[in-house]
């Protein structure tokens, strides 16, 4: 007991190993939706559900172990929202609407070059310039168009929204059972939120099984069992058929820079609730926190998931104590006993035919809304009163979700930014790499996309 006082620092955090646990199986309850929900998306470009959640488990557990051992930050990784959409619905999604048209072995390859990537800019020293040169607004937009994006899709998985030609989408038939479902989660897991229930999304899509379970719209596979087989997505790369895209580049830039600011943005978010900033507003072994989590999207691509990064529930675990890595540890060893709940993932994540080969996912719809609801918070911190600023943030949030595409929202974001700016006669104000990337987003509308 005294070497785990002794490597987490837990007498110089002021903590014990009681509450650093509790605060471990806290931020355990308030993410471990992400094992029933993760398998469910990726299935839509082809992946295997059962490998899914299993690398879904080990990359958590792995980056999270990792968080705990470099940085020692009670902070956990996981395989993020918005990031798993883009993976399926943009990067693998059909160009005729909108999407890139890459294979998931191809997209995986993308992910693990990514997160290579941010690993070198650590070493490099490069990383601040990276993230320093995206304009604020542009990445509160892209979280409250992501936010957007996942609320509409969680919409369509219950049947609420449905295709409507003339325009577009309209409302689905809410009396039926997958739409009635799927309100009833919503609210619940709404409620439960209210009253400030640790784990509320968690227990709102065991209650939402429960009632699916007992109506016929999901299909009981048992609760524990063998872990699946991850030989269909373990090393599953394509980089030959990666490169071959012409937008490879960009595929890759994305997935780069959706993780950069999501890690960034919960480690400034959750280290300052903790109090780990040190006296000139600094975070101490930032740049060891910012490699674990690219490590750990390096080995949840090899394994075969999306994006692994830092989990804003981490800040449900300093709510109640949680300082150190030993609050991380608790949660990556939970994760690799996940592994063993198989069947209960595929009895939640499975999906309700409601015709041939058409699923609706009435279990999961609900924390696809909520999760969405929770990313448009930032909306606040947008500078509504600059036009340049304003605009180009509000074009990012209405382009993400309204093309189903979060690579479209950026390229919006970047161009008008730089010509809004331009226009107002502050063209040397903003950072030569926004410039670059508006140029190089024109050329890709201009060259490669008509």
């Amino acid at each position: 007991m005294s070497v785990i006082r002794s490597f987490f620092e837990l007498d110089k955090h002021k903590t014990s190993v009681g509450t650093e646990v509790a605060a471990g199986f806290t931020i355990y309850l308030t993410m471990s939706y992400i094992i029933f929900v993760q398998p469910a998306v990726l299935s839509v470009a082809g992946m295997d559900f059962g490998s899914v959640m299993m690398a879904t488990c080990l990359s958590s557990a792995a980056a999270t172990i990792l968080m705990a051992i470099m940085a020692n930050y009670p902070i956990a990784q996981a395989p993020a929202m918005g990031h798993n959409f883009f993976f399926a619905y943009t990067a693998c999604g059909s160009v005729a609407m909108g999407g890139f048209g890459l294979e998931w072995p191809q997209a995986l390859a993308a992910v693990f070059i990514s997160g290579c990537v941010i690993i070198v800019l650590c070493h490099a020293g490069a990383l601040e310039t990276v993230i320093n040169s995206t304009p604020l607004c542009i990445r509160y937009g892209l979280a409250v168009g992501i936010g957007l994006l996942i609320a509409l899709l969680g919409l369509q998985w219950g049947g609420i929204v449905v295709d409507k030609p003339g325009v577009l989408v309209g409302l689905g038939d809410i009396k039926s059972g997958p739409a009635l479902l799927t309100i009833f989660g919503t609210f619940l897991t709404a409620i439960l939120m209210v009253r400030q229930i640790k784990g509320a999304i968690l227990f709102g899509i065991l209650a939402t099984s429960l009632i699916a379970l007992a109506t016929g719209m999901a299909q009981f596979h048992g609760i524990a069992g063998a872990p699946p087989s991850m030989a269909p997505t373990f090393l599953k790369f394509d980089f030959p058929g990666l490169f071959k895209h012409h937008d490879f580049w960009m595929v890759i830039a994305i997935f780069l820079f959706l993780d950069l600011f999501d890690t960034v943005g919960t480690l400034i978010g959750v280290a300052t609730k903790a109090n780990l900033v040190d006296s000139d507003g600094k975070l101490p072994k930032a740049g060891k926190a910012i490699e674990a989590d690219a490590g750990g999207t390096v080995i949840g691509a090899v394994l075969g998931t999306s994006t692994v990064t830092s989990y804003i529930e981490s800040s449900a675990g300093v709510a109640v104590g949680g300082r150190t890595g030993l609050t991380a540890l608790t949660v990556g060893l939970l994760f690799l006993v996940s592994i063993f709940f198989a069947p209960l993932a595929k009895t939640v994540g499975g999906g309700y035919e409601v015709s041939d080969g058409v699923y609706l996912y009435p279990v999961i719809a609900p924390a696809l809304i909520v999760v969405g609801s929770l990313m448009l918070s930032l909306v606040k911190d947008i500078p509504w009163d600059d036009p340049a600023e304003s605009f180009s943030a509000y074009l990012t949030i209405v382009v993400t979700p309204l093309t189903v595409s979060i690579s479209e929202g950026i390229s919006a974001g970047f161009i008008s930014y730089s010509l809004l700016k331009t226009g107002r006669g502050g063209f040397f104000d903003v950072h030569p790499v926004v410039h670059i990337l508006a140029a190089l987003f024109v050329l890709r509308y201009a060259f490669l996309t008509s």
